[in-house]
């Protein structure tokens, strides 16, 4: 029996899932992997400020809807990025799709590419920033993902 290799956006993808797990958010585990020419550049993953309370140890401090005490994961990888240099050109293979700011932060810094797992609050206006920049967004829903891992018996 042949085994089956993860394609490269399953097998980011997947990245992306495993590091959401570090997440210190009680209401959404994200992870984002940045990615150019097939080599990780940097992760990230929703938690709060280095040194700080977590939202897993305390309750979550929304205001108006959001969890104010947390970065986001792509901010995470955009800052961990920032200690080597974020090339430009790269893709982001992220859990749930970008929230606006972190769209206006992802292309400021040259994404050109996105891939991401849940469609969750696609937000008209950052998809029209996508669009606008010509960037690339790829839908891999979690079934699909889930899927490749068993296929190639990792799951």
């Amino acid at each position: 029996m042949t085994e089956k290799r993860l394609a490269w956006d399953e097998y980011f993808a997947a990245q992306a899932l495993l590091i959401a797990n570090r997440s210190t958010c009680k209401r959404a585990k994200v992870g984002a992997v940045l990615v150019k020419d097939n080599k990780v550049v940097s992760t990230g993953y929703n938690g709060s400020v280095s040194g700080t309370e977590h939202c897993i140890d305390h309750d979550c401090l929304v205001i108006e809807g959001h969890c104010v005490r947390t970065l986001h994961a792509e901010v995470n990888a955009i800052l961990q990025g920032a200690e080597r240099g974020v090339p430009k050109g790269f893709t982001a293979y992220v859990t749930h799709f970008p929230c606006l700011n972190c769209t206006k932060q992802l292309l400021q810094v040259g994404c050109e590419r996105v891939v991401y797992i849940n469609q969750y609050r696609m937000d008209d206006y950052a998809q029209h920033l996508y669009r606008e920049k010509g960037t690339e967004l790829t839908h891999l829903p979690l079934e699909t993902v889930q899927a490749a891992l068993h296929e190639a018996h990792l799951i």
